[in-house]
């Protein structure tokens, strides 16, 4: 794709993937309401079209995080070629995880709506699929946000974001780097968890929007091919 191809899918795919994440997060809220294991075996049969498009959104995340990858590539790569790659394998790192939480909640909707989903085996076997769920999202966003910290940081090293924005996205990316592990072992909990992730939203959707309606950086590299 030509450079500002790149960039405009780029800008999409930041609030697309954004969108989608938050509406699987809300309807798997919805299909798995419920304090016990049972209960939210319960919930989810009794939601069937809420998990099955929880699912479906999380199905896209995967080529989210791999499209948005290979796209920030193309943009940074002539900074530091090393660098950029590093960010990309991070990215689609991510994209694989995804497919772990998919996987674990398209199984707990076959448990929920089998014959045998009240039984204590279907039980223990539905809180290990909705236990891998989180965990296998907190990877992932360890590695987005891993990759997140090199895309910001070679965006500020060639100025071709504004600057403010290029800080914003790394400080905010670094605070996931450090945070996400502690989230994981149950060290931080509470609003904290939704607090935490407000810088980087800030600069992904802004930044979405300033490569999706312009097209282009402020610093071009004198080899891209418009």
């Amino acid at each position: 794709m030509t450079y500002t191809a790149n960039a405009r899918v780029a800008g999409f795919m930041f609030l697309f993937y954004i969108a989608t994440g938050i509406a699987g997060a809300v309807l798997f809220s919805q299909a798995t309401g419920g304090e016990t294991t049972a209960a939210k075996i319960a919930s989810i049969a009794a939601h069937v079209p809420q998990m099955r498009l929880s699912i479906v959104f999380t199905l896209i995340t995967i080529f989210n995080a791999i499209i948005l990858g290979v796209t920030l590539y193309a943009l940074t790569r002539a900074e530091d070629p090393d660098l950029a790659l590093l960010a990309l394998a991070c990215r689609i790192g991510e994209g694989v995880i995804n497919a772990i939480p998919t996987i674990a909640m398209l199984m707990a909707l076959w448990i929920a709506i089998g014959p045998a989903n009240d039984g204590a085996a279907a039980n223990s076997a539905g809180d290990l699929l909705l236990k891998v769920q989180p965990a296998s999202l907190t990877v992932s966003a360890t590695l987005f946000a891993v990759g997140s910290t090199l895309f910001s940081y070679l965006f500020l090293r060639a100025r071709s974001i504004p600057v403010w924005l290029a800080w914003t996205g790394l400080l905010g990316s670094i605070l996931l780097v450090v945070t996400l592990p502690l989230e994981g072992v149950r060290l931080i909990k509470g609003p904290m968890v939704g607090l935490i992730w407000l810088p980087a939203l800030v600069f992904e959707v802004t930044l979405g929007l300033w490569l999706l309606i312009k097209g282009q950086l402020l610093v071009l590299p004198k080899e891209i091919k418009q």
